[in-house]
């Protein structure tokens, strides 16, 4: 079985695990991120045993080839778990096109792929349109990543930044333009900080990591930002740079330089990461424990019920180990209402990725597995696919 007639003509294989790819969220951009082919165990469409290969075995094996798209802050993620996968299953090739979240939940309610990748649940309106798309059932968000945001900067001499978040609303709003700033000192009080002028970097393109950090900004400083958040910046001033990637290189480009950007690309550049704080006292390093102690504390999204599992964040949290600044991205597909095929190989691929493919995401590749009680909702969620 093959499903080449869904998805980019354009998708490209990248061998590399570590491929980075057109990254960011919720861009336009039809680069490509995909893993290429190979395999040691055989067996038809979602059945029949993986062998062990790296990140454990795969619940069932798809043949095939099937195209996906849509979050590039998964990218890397993506391209892990499709190596491995492929390298437990001869006779499947997945071809997975970072073209960011908003592009891929487009495709999905066009029907052309069987299943995307996003950095934010599905929107009400977005909903309608999936569902309708999904014939005989209801379409899911399935929480997958878990991939904190950094605040990354780029100051000569400075090491080990502490940050507020009221702090770093005025330096994103402008209110803030010296690293000298009393507001930057009261933050550290043992560092010497330059008189360097502020140079803040923001995505230009939209997306994801903007509305997730802007959200942030919006819990936890409500008097200082004052922008609300959305996936296109709203506030004055700064550097506009597409996509993660160009917001990785210029605040590696310049110095007194700063900038939002996924903890993939703190990695991959060789940036710094400020520690964070809600409550302006307990300053809290970005790590994968610290992030997903942030997803622990999710509810429910109003208005997801059964197994759709999108989720709603509590950035305002003060819990004193929870690295508060996260996204979470999500698989979107169709519970029940896809063609017999592909619900076979998503029923199998999502499987492994909710499962045994967790422990991919460690820290030198930027993400955070779920939290052990959310995995196992999804791969509940996952299994319940027909």
């Amino acid at each position: 079985m093959t499903f080449l007639r869904y998805g980019r003509a354009s998708a490209v294989a990248v061998v590399g695990m570590l491929a980075l790819a057109a990254c960011g969220s919720d861009n336009n951009s039809s680069s490509s991120s995909s893993a290429g082919t190979g395999g040691s165990s055989s067996g038809a469409a979602a059945s029949g045993g993986a062998s062990s290969a790296a990140g454990g075995a795969a619940a069932a094996c798809a043949k095939g080839t099937v195209n996906a798209e849509g979050s590039s802050a998964q990218a890397n993620a993506m391209s892990a778990w499709i190596k491995a996968y492929q390298g437990q299953c001869s006779g499947v090739t997945i071809n997975y096109n970072p073209t960011g979240s908003g592009a891929g939940v487009t495709a999905f309610n066009a029907g052309r792929e069987p299943f995307v990748g996003s950095d934010s649940a599905l929107k009400p309106e977005e909903k309608t349109a999936a569902d309708k798309r999904c014939s005989g059932g209801p379409a899911i968000d399935l929480p997958m990543v878990v991939g904190p945001i950094a605040v990354a900067y780029n100051v000569k001499g400075v090491d080990g930044l502490q940050l507020s978040a009221a702090t770093v609303a005025k330096i994103f709003s402008g209110k803030i333009t010296k690293w000298d700033d009393a507001a930057i000192k009261a933050d550290n009080p043992s560092a010497q900080l330059p008189s360097t002028p502020i140079q803040p970097i923001h995505r230009s393109d939209s997306s994801g990591t903007t509305d997730n950090f802007t959200k942030w900004l919006t819990a936890a400083a409500k008097s200082d930002w004052t922008f609300d958040h959305d996936k296109v910046w709203k506030a004055p001033g700064g550097q506009g740079a597409a996509k993660s990637s160009g917001v990785a290189s210029a605040i590696a480009a310049g110095d007194g330089t700063i900038g939002y950007v996924e903890y993939s690309f703190v990695q991959s550049a060789s940036l710094k990461a400020a520690k964070i704080a809600n409550d302006g006292k307990n300053f809290v390093e970005l790590s994968a424990a610290n992030a997903s102690k942030a997803v622990e504390g999710a509810k429910p999204a109003d208005g997801a019920t059964g197994n759709d599992l999108a989720l709603s964040l509590d950035y305002a949290t003060t819990d004193p180990s929870a690295y508060p600044i996260v996204l979470v991205t999500y698989e979107i597909t169709c519970e029940k209402g896809l063609k017999a095929d592909e619900a076979s190989f998503v029923k199998s691929f999502l499987g492994y990725t909710s499962g045994a493919g967790q422990q991919l995401l460690t820290p030198d590749l930027g993400y955070a597995p779920l939290p052990a009680s959310l995995q196992t909702k999804v791969a509940a969620a996952v299994a319940a696919i027909s």
